[in-house]
């Protein structure tokens, strides 16, 4: 008799345990927004504008960046510009991790104190360079972006290497709290 009022009792309290969430639909996100993260990478000299430095040198076992991380701290705009309205900081790392092809890695999170958003995205996958478009997970978040869940486009908008490069970011939430 204890088993099934147990049983009875879960599978009332189930539907609770998930109804704090808004529905996820794979063709709608909650939330959707773009941003832009500007990479200028150390050189030696450039101690006040870089956001970005290596911190491990490629290995010589092959003729790409493998083995090469950089960490970053890097402003997120809302605008293309360098000089649009700063809205947070990209801050992580990333390296290099394939051999035959450039791809890299990220592990970041997004930090906005705008009085757009404020809270933290938590982001981690894979970055197919050689891709016009890349998605990446997010597997977590704080504030307005408590336990959120989705997916990150990258879009490589504007390339100098080895100094500045500019993503475009299409954040898409599907699980918002």
């Amino acid at each position: 008799m204890q088993k099934y009022i147990c049983i009875v009792l879960l599978l009332l309290a189930f539907p609770f345990i998930f109804s704090h969430a808004k529905r996820t639909n794979p063709d709608k996100p909650c939330k959707h927004f773009t941003v832009y993260y500007h990479t200028v990478i150390f050189n030696g000299t450039n101690t006040a504008n870089a956001t970005a430095a290596v911190v491990r040198e490629p290995t010589k076992f092959w003729n790409t960046s493998f083995g090469q991380m950089v960490i970053f701290d890097s402003p997120l705009t809302k605008g293309q510009s360098l000089l649009s309205t700063p809205i947070g900081r990209a801050q992580g790392l990333y390296f290099y991790d394939m051999k035959m092809r450039v791809g890299s890695w990220f592990a970041y999170s997004l930090l906005f104190n705008s009085t757009e958003h404020k809270g933290i995205i938590n982001i981690m996958g894979a970055n197919l360079m050689h891709e016009e478009t890349r998605d990446l997970s997010i597997v977590g978040g704080t504030g307005d972006f408590f336990m959120a869940r989705g997916i990150v486009t990258f879009r490589t908008e504007d390339v100098d290497i080895p100094r500045y490069f500019r993503l475009q970011m299409d954040v898409k939430l599907y699980e918002c709290y």
